[in-house]
């Protein structure tokens, strides 16, 4: 009975997973009777929910048999999603060059991001990362260099001094990540010379992906917070970025400059050298893959004018065998939807242009996470 557990149920903060499975697979006309003693706890899970709902108390449900179906699995990824509510009150998101001038759709201000979510941004002091830059040994960086051999192939032949530079700068961020406990950071590329660093750590930002750690583009602390939370519980996520719709195909491609989560992509990543235009830094060496097929979530952040808001759409990721965009971070996605509709919505949404996709995971569990943040979710 409900009165006897909802009381503990509510006043505490740990978030509530419900699983409503049952012994008996077959309870079609021909079963014994006497299999109801087994199988009716239904209604009890339909009783405390009920409650919990009128107390105000968020919860999650799954229901399924448990061998004949994949209640276990969403139910796991339920608790997934409290583990990544969980993880991002009290994070720390990093912060080089600050945010990008000009652009608004993702800025918030510090005070902002303290209040809402609980998360602290982090600036390096004056001299810190310069400091740590010179402190890397030529063995350390070595290292970093051959590990980048063996998970790369050369698009073009690296020029070895860029590539020493690039794991220099790129081991740099790592232990700054590392001595402040970050959970997240961001970069932005204009101004990426201004921290103390001599290029832009673009594979830094790959890796630190694939470690669990989160990031966003262009000094967007919001979404390197929220990737940094789903990581947690999701590690199959990355940042993503609308680049180009393609209307024969009705897919949208995924790009950006450098940066993704190379735990996601098809084949071998590629690297060579950018000729970087876009700042002062010097060149940096850069890996590029290409995202693999497969089913995921595409998550947006953004505030309206009554507050910040997620969305969430469940997106097939298409499988690529060739292409020609070798030299770019790729990906092709295809809503449930025609891609004009589905762009009209994000825009009717409010969503920012930039975005985390979470492979493996379900739009209602991602709703899950929204709620355990105070947050409203739209599923698309």
């Amino acid at each position: 009975p409900s009165l006897e557990c909802v009381g503990a149920l509510t006043r505490t903060d740990l978030p509530v997973v419900v699983l409503d499975t049952t012994e008996t697979y077959d309870f079609g006309a021909t079963q014994d009777p006497g299999e109801i003693s087994y199988c009716h706890g239904i209604h009890g899970v339909m009783d405390m929910c009920s409650l919990l709902l009128r107390q105000g108390k968020q919860y999650a449900i799954a229901a399924g048999h448990y061998s004949e179906s994949d209640v276990f699995q969403r139910t796991a990824g339920f608790v997934r999603a409290a583990v990544a509510a969980r993880a991002l009150r009290g994070s720390r998101v990093g912060s080089l060059g600050g945010s990008f001038e000009g652009m608004g759709d993702f800025l918030v201000s510090d005070e902002e991001l303290k209040s809402h979510f609980g998360v602290t941004v982090v600036y390096p002091e004056e001299g810190e990362l310069a400091s740590i830059l010179g402190s890397i040994s030529d063995e350390e960086t070595a290292r970093e260099v051959e590990l980048d051999r063996t998970n790369c192939y050369e698009i073009e032949p690296v020029d070895p001094a860029a590539h020493i530079r690039t794991a220099k700068n790129c081991l740099a961020v790592r232990r700054w990540t590392q001595k402040h406990g970050l959970s997240a950071f961001t970069a932005n590329f204009r101004t990426i010379t201004e921290t103390g660093l001599t290029t832009m750590p673009f594979m830094e930002a790959c890796k630190a992906m694939a470690r669990g750690i989160g990031y966003a583009g262009e000094g967007d602390v919001l979404t390197a917070a929220l990737l940094g939370a789903l990581l947690r519980g999701f590690p199959e996520s990355s940042f993503v970025e609308i680049f180009c719709p393609d209307w024969r195909g009705n897919t949208l491609l995924l790009s950006h400059m450098g940066e993704y989560n190379p735990n996601l992509i098809c084949q071998r990543a590629g690297m060579k050298e950018m000729n970087f235009i876009f700042g002062k830094g010097e060149n940096p060496v850069v890996s590029y893959g290409c995202y693999r097929g497969g089913e995921a979530v595409f998550i947006n952040l953004h505030r309206t004018a009554e507050g910040f808001r997620l969305l969430a759409s469940p997106v097939e990721m298409l499988d690529v065998s060739g292409d020609n965009f070798e030299s770019r971070v790729r990906g092709w996605m295809r809503p449930h939807m025609p891609i004009a509709g589905f762009l009209e919505t994000l825009s009717r949404a409010g969503a920012t242009h930039h975005s985390a996709l979470v492979y493996g995971a379900r739009p209602e569990q991602i709703g899950f996470f929204a709620s355990l943040c105070g947050l409203s979710c739209e599923i698309i």
